[in-house]
């Protein structure tokens, strides 16, 4: 493939040890029937029993769609997430919650986009993957916090010292969920082969990050909002004064 000047040609095992998929980026001006020609004549001077199996072709169009599926996915998804945090908690929390998320897509379509690698519907499911881990993340804070107001030690104790306290608690615990799933996501990283690479590699770029969107953007975001005591805890209810006989 590098001698036909295909440097960013992809193969790997497809099915069984001796099918081969071959990707190649198309060419200005060449056709794929053109380009699998080209490629089977380069193939058969290393072995005359190679055969064709069949050719595809993903087209503008084809890219269009996943685009426009893609973005639909994560607006369906954003919209979920706001609601149920809304039901559970309060509404504050869901639009912090879910500009944190974004902050980590955002994060890793830059990182794609900077480095131009390859965006594919595996990324895209990386990406949705990403997205319900940082809510799984952010709701545990946020039961904390939602804890602490309720509770009467911390009564007097202003909100930016409250939130302080919930993720202060919740911090072991989130450096061992990001490690063990990092471990994992390294794994597949390292040596799950072509096929799972940039699968592997937009879940790394967003458990990192999401390590501390959580804690250094969702929070801040609740106090920006103006969370007070009232939001979540519940009202007092108040002596009934009782008749003297």
């Amino acid at each position: 493939m590098s001698r036909l000047g295909f440097a960013d040609a992809s193969v790997q095992n497809f099915g069984t040890a001796s099918d081969v998929l071959i990707r190649l980026p198309v060419k200005q001006g060449v056709t794929s029937a053109k380009l699998s020609e080209q490629v089977m004549a380069e193939l058969s001077k290393l072995d005359p029993g190679v055969k064709l199996q069949r050719v595809e072709f993903v087209g503008p169009q084809v890219g269009q769609e996943l685009l426009n599926n893609g973005a639909l996915a994560l607006l369906f998804v954003s919209i979920g997430i706001v609601l149920y945090l809304w039901m559970r908690f309060e509404w504050k929390f869901g639009l912090a919650a879910i500009i944190a998320n974004l902050h980590d897509v955002v994060i890793i379509l830059g990182f794609f986009s900077l480095f131009q690698w390859e965006f594919s519907l595996p990324v895209l499911a990386a990406v949705l993957a990403v997205l319900g881990y940082s809510v799984n993340e952010s709701v545990v804070v946020f039961d904390r916090v939602r804890e602490n107001f309720r509770n009467r030690r911390f009564r007097t104790m202003p909100v930016p010292q409250v939130i302080d306290n919930a993720i202060t608690a919740t911090m072991s615990r989130t450096i061992i969920t990001h490690f063990c799933t990092q471990l994992m996501v390294l794994s597949m990283l390292l040596f799950g082969g072509e096929t799972l690479f940039y699968f592997a590699l937009a879940l790394t770029i967003g458990i990192l990050f999401g390590i501390y969107s959580s804690v250094l953007v969702s929070s801040p975001i609740v106090m920006w909002l103006g969370l007070t005591r009232d939001d979540l805890a519940r009202p007092e209810k108040k002596a009934q004064p009782e008749a003297v006989v």
